[in-house]
C-alpha cells in the first residue's frame, strides 16, 4: 500500500497559520515573561497577528483562481480538508474584523480602575482570601484563548470534510467556555454561565459526532464532495442519511443559538464578561453560519427538499420565541441575547433561499450573498451595543437592569444616542444596515418560495420594534424615581471608544451605501463543490 504525502497550500492558508502561531506565541509569553510585562505584549501580539491575518486574507482573496466556469473562485487544499474559496475568504475577513474589535474590548482597563474586566485568578473561589489577593492582577491568558478561538472560527467555515469541521468546532468552543467564566465581578454568575455553556456544548458536540458516524456509514466518506455525490446518486439507506444530517444540525444550530437549542444564550450572554459576550455574539455566529451554509449547500444541497421543511419550522420558532421572550426581559444583556436568537431566525430565513443556479435571474441576490451581508451588518451593531453596555455603570459595576438606564439620554446623550442607533439597526429601521440586511434575506427566501417564513419574519420584525423602541424611550423620556440609584457612563479609553465608533460607522455606511459590500459578496461567488 503506497502512502501519498498530503500537500498543504501554504500560500492560501497562511492567515490561518498566523492566527494559530500567534496563539502559541501567547502561551510562551505567559510562561516566560514577568507578570508586569505580559499585558502589553499579549495585546500587541494579538492585535498585530489579527491585522497581519486580515491583510493576508485580502491578498489571498484577490488572487483566487476562477473555477466552475467562473461561478466560484478558490481551491480545495490540505488533502481535501480545507477549502479556500470566495465565501471562505469573505467570512474570514468578517471574523477577523470582529476579533480586532474584541481585542480592543479585552484590553480595556480604565473602566475597572486600571485592571481588566477578567478575574485575576480564575481558580480562586469567589469571596475567598485567594480571590481578594488577586484583585489587582491581570488575567492575560485571555489573549491566547481568544486567538485559539479565532483560529477555530477561521477553520470552521473552511472545512472540506466533517472531521475537520468537528475539530474546528471544538477549537473555537473550548476557549469560549473558559472565557465565559472569567468575569472579575459577579463571579458566581459567570462560573454558572460557563458550566451551563460547557455542559450543553459537550452534549451538542456528541450529537455532531454521532451524526458524522451515520453520514459516514451512508456515504462511505466524510468529505463533503463525496457526500454530495452519494446523495445525488441516491445511495441506499436514506434513513441513515436523514438521521445523520439531523444530528449534525443539532451541533451547528446550538452554536448559532437556534430554537430549541437556544437555552444557553441568555445565561451565557449575561454571565460572561461583556467583552467576551461582544466577541462571541459576532464571531461565533459568523463562523457557525459559514459552516452551516457549507454543510447544507455543498454536502446536502442535492437533498434540500428533505431539510428545507425542517429548517422552515426551526426558523419560524426561533424568530417567534426570540422576540416574545425579549419583550419580558428586564436586563439589557438578556434582552440583547434574545434579540440574538431572533436574528438567528432571520439569518435562517436567508439560508432557506437556496436555489439551483438555473433558477436565479440575472443580477439576483443569492442566498449566500444575502446571509453574508446580514452577518456583516449584525456584527457591527451587536459588538457596538455590548461595548456601550460595558460603559453604563453604578456603584456595583456594570448596570444592566433596565431601571438603571432610565434617563440615560439626558445624562449622556451621545452614548445613549449611539446605543439607540444600534437598536434601530437591529429592528431593521430604514437608513440603517439592519434594514438592508433584512431586505436581502427576506427577498431570497421569498424567491425560493418560503413565503410563509417571510410572513412570520416580517411580523416578528414588527413585534421586535416594540422592545427596541421601549428601551429607547426608557433612556430618553423616562425619569428615574427619586430614591432610585441610576447608572452613569464611565469614560473609557480610546480602545472602547474606537470600537463603538467603528460599530456606528459600519452600521451607518452599510445602511446608506450597501452596494459595495453586496457586490463584494457577489464577487466571492459560490462554494467550491
Amino acid at each position: 500500500m503506497e502512502f501519498t504525502e498530503p500537500a498543504l497550500e501554504y500560500a492560501e492558508i497562511w492567515p490561518l497559520i498566523v492566527v494559530f502561531g500567534v496563539a502559541c506565541l501567547g502561551i510562551l509569553a505567559e510562561a516566560f515573561l514577568p507578570r508586569g510585562r505580559r499585558h502589553v505584549v499579549q495585546v500587541v501580539l494579538a492585535a498585530v497577528g489579527l491585522l497581519v491575518a486580515l491583510v493576508g486574507t485580502v491578498l489571498v482573496g484577490t488572487n483566487l483562481d476562477e473555477v466552475a466556469d467562473g461561478k466560484a473562485r478558490g481551491l480545495i487544499g490540505g488533502a481535501g480538508s480545507v477549502v479556500v474559496d470566495g465565501p471562505t475568504v469573505f467570512i474570514w475577513a468578517l471574523v477577523l474584523v470582529a476579533s480586532l474589535m474584541g481585542v480592543a474590548l479585552f484590553a480595556e482597563r480604565r473602566l475597572e480602575a486600571g485592571v481588566s474586566a477578567f478575574s485575576g485568578q480564575a481558580a480562586a473561589l469567589p469571596g475567598s482570601d485567594a480571590e481578594r489577593k488577586a484583585q489587582g492582577l491581570n488575567h492575560t491568558e485571555v489573549y491566547p484563548l481568544l486567538m485559539f478561538a479565532v483560529g477555530g472560527m477561521l477553520l470552521f467555515p473552511a472545512s472540506g470534510d466533517l472531521l475537520t469541521m468537528f475539530v474546528a468546532l471544538e477549537v473555537l468552543s473550548l476557549p469560549l467556555y473558559l472565557l465565559t467564566g472569567l468575569a472579575r465581578r459577579r463571579r458566581l454568575l459567570s462560573q454558572e454561565a460557563a458550566l451551563k455553556y460547557f455542559l450543553l456544548g459537550a452534549f451538542s458536540s456528541g450529537f455532531f459526532l454521532y451524526g458524522m458516524a451515520l453520514v459516514y456509514g451512508y456515504a462511505g466518506s466524510m468529505d463533503l464532495g463525496a457526500i454530495d455525490a452519494a446523495v445525488r446518486n441516491d445511495a441506499a439507506n436514506s434513513v441513515m442519511l436523514q438521521i445523520g444530517l439531523g444530528l449534525l444540525l443539532v451541533g451547528l444550530l446550538f452554536k448559532v443559538g437556534a430554537v430549541p437549542f437556544q437555552a444557553w444564550t441568555p445565561d451565557v450572554y449575561q454571565g460572561a464578561p461583556t467583552a467576551v459576550t461582544a466577541f462571541m455574539s459576532a464571531g461565533t455566529k459568523i463562523a457557525a453560519f459559514g459552516a452551516l451554509l457549507r454543510l447544507l449547500y455543498v454536502g446536502f444541497g442535492a437533498d434540500r427538499w428533505s431539510w428545507q421543511p425542517v429548517m422552515w419550522v426551526i426558523a419560524i420558532l426561533t424568530m417567534l420565541i426570540g422576540v416574545v421572550l425579549a419583550v419580558v426581559q428586564t436586563d439589557v444583556k438578556r434582552m440583547l441575547a434574545y434579540s440574538a436568537v431572533a436574528h438567528t431566525g432571520f439569518l435562517l430565513t436567508g439560508v432557506l433561499g437556496v436555489q439551483a443556479s438555473g433558477e436565479l435571474a440575472e443580477g439576483q441576490v443569492t442566498s449566500l450573498q444575502a446571509v453574508m451581508f446580514y452577518l456583516a451588518t449584525y456584527s457591527f451593531a451587536t459588538i457596538g451595543a455590548f461595548a456601550i453596555v460595558s460603559l453604563v455603570r453604578d456603584s456595583s459595576g456594570e448596570a444592566t437592569a433596565f431601571d438603571r438606564w432610565a434617563g440615560l439620554g439626558r445624562r449622556s446623550p451621545l452614548v445613549a444616542g449611539a446605543f439607540a442607533f444600534f437598536l434601530l439597526s437591529m429592528a431593521g429601521i430604514p437608513l440603517t444596515a439592519g434594514f438592508v440586511g433584512k431586505w436581502a434575506v427576506f427577498t431570497v427566501a421569498m424567491s425560493a418560495g418560503a413565503w410563509p417564513v417571510v410572513v412570520v419574519a416580517i411580523a416578528s420584525s414588527i413585534f421586535a420594534v416594540y422592545f427596541y423602541v421601549r428601551h429607547i424611550r426608557l433612556m430618553f423620556f423616562d425619569v428615574p424615581e427619586a430614591d432610585a440609584e441610576v447608572a452613569s457612563v464611565t469614560a473609557p479609553s480610546l480602545l472602547t471608544s474606537g470600537t463603538i465608533a467603528v460599530g456606528v460607522l459600519g452600521t451607518l455606511v452599510l445602511g446608506l451605501v450597501p452596494g459595495p459590500l453586496l457586490q463584494l459578496a457577489a464577487d466571492a461567488g459560490q462554494f467550491i463543490r
